[in-house]
């Protein structure tokens, strides 16, 4: 099980990696259009995406800082969200690489955000949906990026795969 995740986890830092590389060009105003997305904007997508997995590394290993909105605005400019989204991809690698295969069959409690409920779960499955929510968003990021008239991403896991960072995972 652990391998799964350590794939997923290479897979998600690999794919942002991408997102951020097809978005390094874009101006401010690009940058921030509100181009109808669930977050509007590439910036506010991509801070949505650094928010969640913050929340969720609070919740799993009690420590960093999180903030207390799924919509919070962490950083405007790009180079600095993408120096942000570069460590927490190396946190959340680095954390899943310490963990059994207890740990990850072992149930967690936090507080959602959202409505302040208490909730119990087990890891693997609040894993997976952080991995999945990352995917989701991500493919709005690369919608953001189509209408901004920059040239298709391939992300898929297939294509990561058959990448040297992949291989191992295949």
């Amino acid at each position: 099980m652990k391998q799964h995740f350590m794939m997923f986890a290479a897979y998600n830092q690999w794919a942002n990696g991408r997102i951020y590389d097809a978005a390094d060009d874009l101006n401010d105003e690009e940058f921030n259009r509100d181009v109808g997305a669930f977050f509007g904007s590439l910036m506010g997508t991509l801070n949505h995406l650094l928010a969640a997995d913050r929340i969720w590394m609070k919740r799993f290993t009690g420590e960093g800082a999180a903030p207390t909105t799924l919509d919070a605005i962490l950083y405007r400019a790009l180079p600095v969200l993408r120096t942000a989204r570069e460590a927490e991809d190396r946190r959340i690698i680095d954390w899943l690489g310490g963990l059994s295969d207890k740990a990850l069959s072992g149930r967690f409690t936090y507080m959602t955000v959202s409505d302040m409920r208490t909730v119990s779960q087990r890891l693997a499955p609040a894993l997976a949906h952080v991995f999945n929510h990352q995917t989701h968003h991500r493919g709005q990021a690369h919608m953001i990026l189509t209408v901004l008239g920059r040239p298709s991403v391939p992300l898929d896991l297939a294509h990561f795969q058959r990448t040297e960072e992949g291989r191992a995972f295949a």
